[in-house]
């Protein structure tokens, strides 16, 4: 845990006075928990500027030569109301700029977030890779990249969807890009299919509707006529597909890696991310309404946990297999992106530590201009002949060089190398390098004979040697690629009852969204091939009969490490609501915050009003009121006491409210239905000094699962905290017989 703004959110690195400023001055710096990209060269050597030296500067408004000006708010024109003139060039330049201001979004993965950190190695890879970065105690900065896949720019965080995670690391060696998602398999086994399934999945090209979700007919209509994409569409369909937060989110390298070592042995591996917080979700109901309430709730939850101090941290791991003739492991054919290899069978060991610890000081041109490529290697790590993993090698270079304008995307701040660059190429649009010398080729004497070529003893790329199967050209796959039902069999038997109830009504919901009959009927014999009982399940959420499977069922062991359920982890970063009822006192509020404080949480008063609720030394702080507030927001809500109906509790002023039972428990409408909804989500529930008659108005027992009520308000949060511990009170969750 960092050291950061009690409560995060806060817009700028000062307070602003009411009044505008007018006294000349130089611009801010930014907030504490800011950066900007490290200062180096196009040429990735290391500049050592301050980064307030490649910020704008200077106490006057000019042009984008430096040419102050005295206005901005008015055009030039030929008399106050005469035709504006061409002549204008402070007009035409801030226009133009501005018309060019957006550049291309991502076709997928458009909307993101990201974070800078640092990564460091445990040096317990050095046996199985010989990249630097990877050695013991060694530092790396980085820079990490979330985003869905789906949806617009403008769409919101928390629809269902895979979930990029993607992170460049800036080592001594050059730079390393591990480009992969939350979900460990993939839709498709090659990558020539990539533009079948996002078509498929993108909005109706003829209404460009829906946006940011899989719940229509051309999704469904792919996935169940291409059966291979079942293993992703399963764990999409897992509460994996609605994750809690970024901070709580697996990630997975997707392919299997080659790595090799200083002697020159090789090794197989896959990549994994573990969140030291756990891997948490939303349930399908929250998450809809917080795309209503706040569909900025990932990135504003990344960014207000480091603002916090509450540093998000993830073991890199891998999992380790001999390097083959066949690349198989326990029959389990290791070149296939739609299949996992169980953690039973293969553990994840851990090779390295990642914190984030800093947000962007601008969107644009880190989060937005960052420039990720599989092919983006360094000496020690090496790809695999996965026919996805193949085409991503061309796809990704190819993304950058359109959306970024040219080929000289690498030299924008964020994707600059830490290492140094002498790469011959020359020219392009935006080429910000100045080269030197007049022999930009080799072999060649007019420049010395630089730059010349390196040996494997001096830290030269090589890749490794490995032998190319023979026989003849043909658009194919291996047989070991056929079987599509075994893994998403494995998926589903490995989850909790509770787990398997979520995976059944995202099925349901989701078909139930499609138009034709035909596509929801095919769909169930996809899953008939899965598991008779939830293929029943959906059937009946359908209004349809189940059918017979078309093949014989496997029986998979399960895997324990597929659930999210069972484990306790940290709170650092949750966010608890603090209910207060200042007409009865703020007895305990002000206690209770500054213990969620200390545990490294963030603590939100909810009061009637906003600004300081309460009297005298009892005063705190409200920064949540009953008309803004909303259960998807907090983790666990405490209530100090019943709070009486606000001066708004009307439903003309707030549609929260019904006015035909607004104020007939005495108690404001909008908390009751706070607590009812945290309630139906599983969220743990605390109330003190009157609050269980709150509960008690909203239909709550006080002993039911999850909540507890007592008469100190320490005693309520050390409870609540236990709870917490394991994300939501499951046992509220009991599936039906």
């Amino acid at each position: 845990m960092g050291t950061g703004n009690e409560i995060p959110g806060s817009p700028g690195p000062q307070a602003p006075s009411v009044e505008e400023p007018t006294e000349p001055r130089g611009p801010l710096p930014p907030k504490p928990d800011q950066r900007g990209p490290d200062t180096y060269s196009p040429t990735g050597q290391k500049t050592g500027a301050p980064q307030d030296k490649v910020a704008q500067a200077g106490e006057y408004l000019t042009t984008a030569q430096g040419a102050r000006l005295y206005d901005t708010d008015h055009s030039l024109k030929a008399g106050p109301r005469g035709p504006v003139l061409l002549q204008d060039h402070h007009l035409r330049e801030k226009i133009t700029h501005f018309d060019h201001e957006r550049i291309p979004e991502r076709v997928v993965h458009a909307r993101g977030a990201a974070a800078h950190g640092v990564f460091q190695g445990y040096g317990t890879a050095e046996g199985i890779s010989k990249a630097a970065f990877l050695g013991k105690d060694v530092e790396t900065p980085v820079f990490v990249r979330f985003s869905t896949v789906l949806g617009s720019r403008g769409s919101a965080d928390t629809v269902r969807d895979t979930r990029g995670f993607a992170t460049k690391f800036y080592t001594s060696e050059g730079v390393f890009d591990l480009v992969g998602n939350n979900i460990p398999v993939f839709f498709i086994q090659d990558a020539i299919k990539f533009p079948d399934v996002i078509h498929a999945g993108k909005p109706h090209p003829d209404r460009e509707i829906p946006q940011a979700q899989s719940a229509h007919d051309t999704f469904w209509d792919f996935v169940t006529l291409h059966t291979e994409a079942t293993h992703h569409t399963m764990w999409n369909m897992s509460d994996r597909g609605i994750p809690r937060s970024y901070r709580m989110m697996e990630g997975f390298g997707v392919h299997t890696f080659r790595l090799v070592n200083a002697e020159g042995a090789t090794t197989l591996v896959k990549f994994h991310w573990k969140p030291k917080l756990g891997v948490h979700s939303l349930v399908w109901e929250e998450a809809q309404i917080t795309a209503g309430m706040d569909p900025d709730f990932h990135r504003r939850d990344l960014a207000d946990a480091i603002e916090a101090g509450a540093y998000p941290q993830w073991e890199l791991g891998v999992q380790t297999f001999p390097d083959t003739d066949d690349q198989m492991f326990q029959g389990i054919d290791l070149l296939d992106p739609t299949k996992i290899v169980p953690e039973e069978l293969a553990p994840v060991q851990p090779v390295g530590l990642l914190t984030l610890n800093a947000n962007p000081s601008n969107f644009f041109a880190e989060t937005e201009q960052v420039a990720f490529h599989v092919g983006h290697l360094v000496p020690g790590i090496d790809v695999t002949n996965d026919p996805l993993l193949q085409g991503r090698l061309f796809s990704y270079l190819d993304t950058q060089i359109t959306r970024l304008g040219g080929p000289n995307f690498g030299q924008l701040p964020i994707n600059r190398t830490h290492a140094p660059v002498n790469d011959m190429l020359r020219d392009g649009m935006h080429q910000t390098a100045v080269h030197r010398g007049v022999a930009p080729y080799r072999p060649n004497s007019l420049d010395g004979g630089c730059p010349f070529l390196a040996g494997a003893d001096t830290g030269a790329y090589i890749e490794v040697p490995a032998d190319v199967p023979a026989g003849r050209k043909v658009r194919d796959a291996a047989a070991s690629f056929d079987d599509h039902f075994t893994q998403p069999r494995l998926f589903w038997l490995s989850m909790t009852p509770t787990e398997r109830e979520h995976i059944v009504s995202a099925y349901t919901f989701e078909l139930n969204k499609c138009y034709e009959q035909a596509i929801k009927e095919r769909a169930l014999l996809v899953l008939a091939n899965i598991d008779a009982d939830l293929c029943a399940q959906v059937a009946a959420g359908l209004g349809l009969p189940a059918p017979e499977p078309t093949a014989a069922l496997t029986d998979p062991q399960p895997s324990p490490a597929l659930s999210q359920l069972g484990d306790s982890w940290p709170l650092d970063g949750r966010i608890i609501g603090i209910v207060t009822a200042p007409d009865q006192g703020l007895d305990g509020v002000r206690e209770v915050r500054q213990a969620v404080l200390d545990a490294g949480m963030v603590p939100l008063v909810i009061a009637p009003t906003g600004g300081e609720v309460g009297t005298g030394d009892e005063t705190v702080t409200a920064q949540r009121t009953f008309a803004t507030a909303r259960s998807t927001e907090f983790d666990a809500i405490l209530v100090a006491g019943a709070p009486a109906p606000g001066a708004d509790a009307y439903g003309a002023r707030d549609a929260k409210v019904d006015d035909a039972v607004a104020g007939a428990a005495g108690i404001d409408p909008r908390v009751l239905l706070m607590l009812t909804e945290a309630y139906r989500h599983g969220k743990a529930l605390g109330a003190w000094a009157g609050g269980a008659a709150a509960l008690e108005a909203a239909g709550i027992a006080g002993g039911a699962p999850g909540v507890v009520t007592a008469d100190s308000a320490g005693t309520v949060l050390e409870q609540v905290r236990e709870l917490l511990a394991r994300h939501r009170a499951w046992n509220r969750f009991i599936p039906a017989v």
